[in-house]
């Protein structure tokens, strides 16, 4: 397996294939850990794998695995779960993506999974429905509801094809979807509809928000920022920091020997100066694939 290719195609593929490829490898790593338990004969193999990644209500429990108020958003545990949501993310993805930035979109997935867990932490805590229960939170549910709802509010009357349906204006998809979820917050799974529920909310304040002019996942993407930012890789950068320090010639004329022609030069400066100025996170995948290529001809 060519380990550069796949660091390659990571690097060029769209945030929201990267968030259904870490659904998809938690799934996966989730269902070969509890095969590998039951094989070597660990009791309840599930709930011990499963524990680790799963939010649960008990707040003493939680205050061990603090962790998984994040994680639980990334996991799925069975097949039909991860295959729906999954199709459900793809779709309404694409769409809020043609009407948002990555940024905004990655911002929002996480504030609706955070906005789903914290509703399911006051309901359980704080209801006397729940009283004396504790439950567990896993899935990518809240988080994805909230992209639902925040793009069905921004175009409203943008038609999806359903079978049997035909073409369904959005704005009915979220509001169907938000009925069932608060027909079902006394069933079996109420904690989870209530999860649900927290993501819808989140993803109507947002788009609401934005009709204000005011994005309210900036703030975690500058946090974002700032921490992939410590992890950046500067040796990567510092060959093209390193070709603009060193070269003797004017900014749009190519150097003696080299392969980069005026109009590369002229777009890797920009390129550059974009990351110099956003981070190395602001760029297009087809900015990334370009640096990508001139970094290998000036080798």
């Amino acid at each position: 397996m060519d380990i550069e290719r796949l660091k390659q195609q990571w690097a060029m593929a769209s945030v929201l294939k990267r968030v259904i490829v870490v659904n998809g490898v938690v799934w996966i790593a989730l269902r070969l850990a509890v095969i590998v338990m039951m094989f070597g004969g660990a009791p309840n193999p599930e709930w011990s794998v499963l524990r680790w990644v799963e939010m649960p209500s008990y707040l003493p429990d939680l205050a061990r695995y603090p962790w998984t108020i994040l994680t639980y958003m990334f996991a799925q545990y069975d097949v039909l779960h991860i295959v729906f949501n999954m199709l459900w993310l793809y779709w309404f993805g694409m769409i809020f993506l043609d009407i948002a930035t990555p940024k905004r979109f990655f911002g929002l997935y996480l504030l609706g999974g955070l906005g789903g867990a914290l509703l399911y932490l006051a309901a359980y805590n704080l209801l006397p429905f729940f009283s004396g229960t504790h439950g567990v939170l896993i899935g990518s549910s809240a988080a994805i509801i909230a992209i639902v709802t925040a793009t069905a509010i921004t175009v409203p009357d943008y038609k999806i094809g359903l079978l049997f349906l035909g073409a369904v204006s959005l704005k009915w998809v979220a509001i169907v979807t938000i009925a069932i979820d608060l027909l079902s917050v006394t069933g079996a799974n109420a904690g989870g509809h209530l999860a649900h529920l927290g993501g819808a909310l989140v993803g109507v304040i947002y788009a609401l928000s934005m009709r204000r002019g005011h994005d309210i996942t900036a703030p975690l993407n500058a946090v974002i920022d700032r921490i992939v930012n410590l992890f950046r890789r500067k040796p990567r950068m510092g060959k093209f920091q390193n070709y603009r320090r060193h070269t003797s010639t004017p900014p749009h004329k190519p150097q003696a020997g080299s392969r980069v022609s005026r109009e590369d030069q002229a777009e890797l400066d920009a390129i550059l100066d974009k990351i110099k100025k956003s981070g190395y996170t602001s760029l297009t995948p087809e900015e990334r694939k370009r640096l990508f290529d001139v970094s290998r001809r000036i080798k």
